[in-house]
C-alpha cells in the first residue's frame, strides 16, 4: 500500500514537474519582452526541475542516490533565481529597454554606475 502512494506521488510530482517546464517553454515563446521572457523560463525552470527532482527521489533506489538527487535540488533552489537575476541586470545595465504601456527609447533608460555614455558626450 505504502508503495503505490509513493509511485503515485511520484507520477504527480513528475507530469506536474513537465507540465511546469512546458507552460514555461510556452511563456518563453509567447511574452512579449525580454524581462518577461526571462521571468517565465526562471520560474518555470526552477519548479520543474524541482519537481522532477523530488518525484525521481521518490523512486531512488538507495540512500547514495537519493543523497545526491537531494544536493542536485538543493543546488538548483540556490543557483537558478540567482542566474535569472543576474542574466535580467544584465540586460538592464547593458540598457535594454523593457516593454511598458506606451514606447519606451533606449535613451530614457538609466545607465548602470560606473557606465560611460554611448553618446561620446564628455
Amino acid at each position: 500500500m505504502m508503495e503505490l502512494f509513493a509511485d503515485t506521488l511520484s507520477w504527480l510530482l513528475l507530469l506536474s514537474g513537465g507540465a511546469f517546464v512546458i507552460i514555461g517553454a510556452v511563456g518563453t515563446l509567447r511574452f512579449p519582452d525580454f524581462y518577461t521572457r526571462t521571468h517565465a523560463a526562471g520560474v518555470t525552470d526552477t519548479l520543474g526541475a524541482d519537481l522532477v527532482l523530488l518525484g525521481m527521489l521518490l523512486q531512488a533506489p538507495d540512500a547514495m542516490t537519493a543523497i545526491k538527487i537531494l544536493l542536485i535540488f538543493f543546488f538548483l533552489i540556490m543557483t537558478s533565481p540567482v542566474a535569472t537575476h543576474s542574466v535580467a541586470h544584465a540586460a538592464y545595465a547593458g540598457r535594454e529597454a523593457p516593454l511598458t504601456g506606451k514606447l519606451l527609447l533606449r535613451q530614457n533608460v538609466p545607465l548602470a554606475p560606473g557606465a560611460e555614455d554611448e553618446g561620446g558626450a564628455s
